[in-house]
């Protein structure tokens, strides 16, 4: 059965939209987005490389589950409803599983998305048959990066996706050879992610990196997970030392390190 739509699954932490893409009786991959990320901006350089695409759709049905209110065209978060913790976003990918009658499932996350999807790995570990994560996060904020997320998060609420959070983001997804120096115009792919965030509700974002700011240290449980787990990871990425961290925690009979050129 061909699928290529989004669904608005109901969760206990209230609505997901999970986009599909493929066969739905094929193996399942799941992704998890980045913050202020959604599948399209998050994945769309990957899936639209035509080698990578049809390897991918060749072999799985694809299921882009984005963060609470990061959907394309998605209406802000109401102040009653309820702030989604790190546990809530993992439990949400087991709902999502439920509702589509997944079993054990591939798993793809992109920093945040990567630790809502180990967090979802140790919790549901029967429900996950390997891991790919790129540019992983697995520790609890350090005090450096709490006080930046809270100067953000205090940005978001107070003026909204203005031109400083916009270029924290940029700094946390690209490097600097891909963003540029100031000489230099923007490359294309910088240039639309720009564009792709202006499109974000700024609370959305603010509940997602609140509830990133508030998890907890990963480490000690990684040893258990018996999953085949693959991380990537770019020599100049500012998450290169999580990176390190987090194989060293892993059992090395199931896990492997990529370190990418950060020029490629």
């Amino acid at each position: 059965m061909e699928n290529d739509q989004e669904y608005l699954v109901k969760t206990r932490c209230g609505m997901v939209s999970v986009a599909v893409f493929g066969d739905q009786d094929k193996p399942a991959l799941v992704t998890y987005p980045d913050l202020a990320l959604n599948h399209i901006s998050c994945f769309q350089g990957l899936f639209f490389s035509p080698e990578v695409n049809s390897f991918l759709l060749h072999n799985f049905c694809i299921y882009h589950i984005s963060p609470p209110g990061h959907e394309v065209g998605a209406a802000p978060i109401g102040s009653d409803d309820l702030m989604p913790s790190v546990d809530d976003l993992a439990d949400q990918v087991l709902e999502v599983l439920n509702f589509f009658g997944l079993g054990a499932v591939m798993c793809m996350g992109v920093t945040a998305g990567a630790y809502v999807l180990t967090l979802f790995a140790m919790k549901y570990r029967q429900r996950v048959l390997g891991l790919i994560l790129v540019s992983p996060l697995c520790r609890a904020p350090s005090w450096t990066e709490w006080l930046l997320n809270k100067v953000m998060s205090n940005l978001l609420y107070f003026y909204g996706m203005c031109g400083v959070v916009k270029e924290l983001l940029l700094k946390r997804y690209f490097s600097q050879e891909v963003r540029g120096s100031v000489e230099e115009s923007e490359s294309d792919i910088v240039q639309a992610c720009r564009r792709l965030l202006d499109e974000r509700q700024s609370i959305n974002v603010q509940q997602f990196l609140e509830a990133m700011n508030g998890r907890r240290d990963l480490s000690e449980g990684l040893r258990k997970l018996h999953c085949r787990s693959l991380i990537f990871v770019g020599e100049n990425s500012p998450f290169h030392s999580e990176a390190l961290h987090m194989t060293s925690k892993l059992d090395r009979r199931y896990s492997a390190l990529v370190e990418v050129d950060s020029k490629c």
